[in-house]
């Protein structure tokens, strides 16, 4: 083990689920190490994620307007020299940070391993196995910079308060407060929404309250629809800002989502998830954090026996697209009402 260094610099820049699992990592490392000085560059929108760690100095830049092109990381090279760190775990390993670590050379680099070799063996057939989880590989970023930390007995925040805004919203709604997170950057990670209502409408009955998440407006608008079909189902997408979701998700008892963001939100808070996957699967390292395997309900591999075809959900074969209705909506229930 080697000294604390001076000062460290995360940068992980998106996307949400990415960033939301380097949060647990970090939290380790503070554990390990808590004379170390720790600042985390991402993107401003994503700050909210490390409230809980008040010891870590959280940057956030636009990288749309402020830092933009080539003069823009210089001008975000200047910045991070102005910090005065002497180590740098670069957890996002991109053009953007390759530019970085050149425009800064005397600093002491560590770069992620994203296992591309791995990936593709995976999702050509070639190995069906777990891979290291992507929490591990970030962990390992830290290693190769001297530092011990172990992710096996994790802390995660204490729930806190609910807000006024959030308050509002909820009206005196009874709890279990289940959360339901239907969407996913791709269709074929997003389970059919007839199928979700089906489960929206058992647990609806239950007397439990049923809170929807999700993001943009085109999410919004189908959430409201399905809102008002059903008793104790409330719309949280568009409502609330990601610092007062994170304190609603804290509160919950089971998160129901795809393999999203949302997921790994929720994970980080140390609810239990129960995750959906279509032409993606959990052995690509992107299981949430801290969560067993049996909480990964998958699509039936007898049937589509090349899953995964991705690690993002991005390309399948043809006949693939709609893998993930192989889940039966009688499996997610009796899931979740092992937890609830």
């Amino acid at each position: 083990m080697r000294e604390d260094p001076q000062h460290i610099l995360v940068i992980r820049f998106s996307s949400l689920g990415d960033v939301a699992m380097t949060v647990p990592v970090i939290s380790a490392l503070i554990k390990s190490h808590p004379n170390a000085k720790i600042s985390v560059l991402t993107k401003t929108q994503f700050t909210p994620l490390f409230k809980h760690l008040p010891t870590v100095e959280v940057i956030g830049v636009d990288l749309k307007k402020q830092y933009k092109g080539l003069l823009g990381l210089f001008q975000l090279s200047q910045k991070i020299k102005a910090l005065k760190v002497n180590a740098v775990a670069d957890l996002h390993y991109v053009l953007r940070t390759k530019v970085l670590r050149i425009l800064l050379p005397r600093l002491n680099w560590a770069i992620l391993d994203k296992g591309r070799k791995e990936k593709k063996q995976l999702i050509t057939g070639k190995i069906f196995k777990p891979l290291k989880p992507v929490v591990e590989r970030y962990a390992d970023v830290f290693r190769h910079l001297g530092f011990d930390l172990s992710l096996s007995t994790p802390d995660f925040p204490i729930a806190q308060p609910l807000s006024k805004e959030i308050q509002s919203l909820l009206k005196e709604c009874p709890q279990p407060y289940i959360g339901i997170a239907p969407f996913a950057a791709y269709p074929s990670k997003t389970y059919s929404l007839d199928k979700m209502k089906a489960v929206i409408d058992h647990f609806s009955k239950t007397g439990a309250t049923l809170l929807l998440f999700g993001g943009g407006q085109t999410e919004v608008q189908k959430l409201n629809e399905i809102t008002n079909l059903f008793p104790n189902v409330i719309t949280v997408a568009g409502r609330l800002s990601l610092d007062d979701e994170l304190k609603l998700i804290g509160h919950l008892k089971v998160m129901l989502a795809m393999d999203s963001g949302n997921a790994h939100m929720a994970a980080l808070m140390g609810i239990q998830v129960l995750t959906l996957w279509g032409v993606t699967h959990p052995f690509s390292g992107f299981k949430p954090f801290n969560q067993p395997l049996k909480n990964c309900l998958l699509a039936d591999r007898n049937k589509f026996p090349r899953i995964p075809t991705s690690v993002y959900g991005k390309h399948y074969p043809m006949g693939y697209e709609k893998a993930i209705e192989s889940i039966s909506e009688k499996e997610i229930i009796a899931a979740i009402e092992k937890i609830v």
